[in-house]
């Protein structure tokens, strides 16, 4: 007796997606995972070091949910950051960066440093509470659930993002109040 075999034939492919995935199809389907929130800094030199009037420095953030341990043994994490954009720029320069873990409570920081056509970020840090890193000299947030410094140790470019692998310097838990600020579904919710 003989089998038959069923040949399926695939939609039409979309120009730019071998696969066959639409960036909606795609967005759509992601949004159905839930990301824990963080606020990626990193303090950016001065311009002009040899000048004593320039500025010293400025401060950078960026609200990332594309970010997760990688390690144990060494400690890693990895963030996802979208190729040529400030951070990416920043961090393919400064080798030191830092994670606040942000809570439940923290949505405006989140959706302040998530802004498109955004102000400068001296004037996003201005009212945010924050503590300088030990080892990175970049904000770490005040009430953040945790807070990591990190150094980089592999960049990858995958698409149109960079996957930036950072050694944890240092690791702290300086909030033990509320839960984690969550991204699902297009919006920041909160946990339960």
């Amino acid at each position: 007796m003989q089998t038959l075999k069923t040949v399926q034939t695939l939609p039409q492919v979309p120009a730019g997606h071998a696969e066959g995935v639409s960036n909606d199809a795609f967005r759509a389907a992601m949004s159905r995972l839930a990301d824990g929130v963080v606020l990626v800094t990193a303090r950016e030199p001065s311009l002009d070091p040899d000048d004593p009037g320039a500025p010293d420095g400025e401060d950078v953030g960026m609200t990332a949910t594309a970010f997760l341990s990688v390690s144990l043994d060494p400690p890693l994490v990895l963030v996802s950051l979208r190729t040529g954009s400030r951070m990416d720029d920043l961090l393919d320069e400064q080798p030191v960066w830092a994670v606040s873990v942000l809570s439940e409570s923290q949505r405006h920081i989140a959706g302040r440093f998530a802004m498109k056509g955004r102000i400068s970020d001296r004037l996003l840090f201005e009212d945010v509470p924050y503590t300088r890193g030990e080892v990175s000299g970049a904000p770490l947030v005040g009430g953040a659930l945790a807070t990591l410094e990190c150094r980089t140790e592999q960049q990858v470019a995958a698409g149109d993002h960079t996957l930036v692998i950072g050694r944890v310097l240092t690791a702290a838990v300086p909030s033990a109040e509320g839960g984690p600020l969550v991204y699902f579904r297009g919006r920041y919710r909160q946990l339960g």
